[in-house]
């Protein structure tokens, strides 16, 4: 998030799509983490283990998406290449051209760890749900009423 915000500080002419999306995904996963993380240590927080396979989703598709429009924008050319940096939308923004070109490059690297970690917080999100039992299935059968208790047969 500091790396992106620092790119959008430095921009003189305004920031491509891409630059402000990756912003939207680091604000995104941050606000969520206010949840996620309580909710992994005390599953009373968590209301519905749901909600935490959900969140957990989302950011991995943010952060997949984000991560490949920031490469394919860079195209992975060296950053002391002048010709380079001045022509590409992602780097030719800020004065300092070759700063802002590692920049977006350690951030494509972020994101793509972020991806992973939000993968496999997923997979462990959704193995814990399966583990205390919880119905994630939708109910298939019309509620056929209350059964009978001993009392009534």
């Amino acid at each position: 998030m500091a790396l992106i915000g620092n790119m959008i500080a430095q921009a003189f002419a305004g920031n491509p799509a891409t630059v402000n999306y990756a912003m939207f995904v680091s604000a995104f996963s941050m606000f969520t983490l206010f949840y996620l993380v309580p909710a992994s240590f005390n599953e009373d927080w968590a209301i519905h283990p749901i909600f935490m396979i959900i969140l957990d989703i989302l950011n991995a598709i943010f952060f997949f998406t984000s991560g490949i429009a920031l490469a394919a924008k860079l195209e992975s050319h060296s950053c002391s290449n002048e010709n380079y940096t001045l022509h590409n939308e992602i780097t030719n923004g800020s004065v300092h051209r070759e700063k802002r070109c590692r920049e977006a490059q350690a951030s494509t690297a972020f994101l793509w760890f972020a991806w992973a970690g939000y993968m496999a917080s997923a997979v462990l999100s959704f193995m814990m749900s399966r583990k205390t039992g919880v119905n994630l299935r939708g109910r298939t059968a019309p509620h056929r009423g209350a059964r009978p208790s001993m009392t009534q047969v």
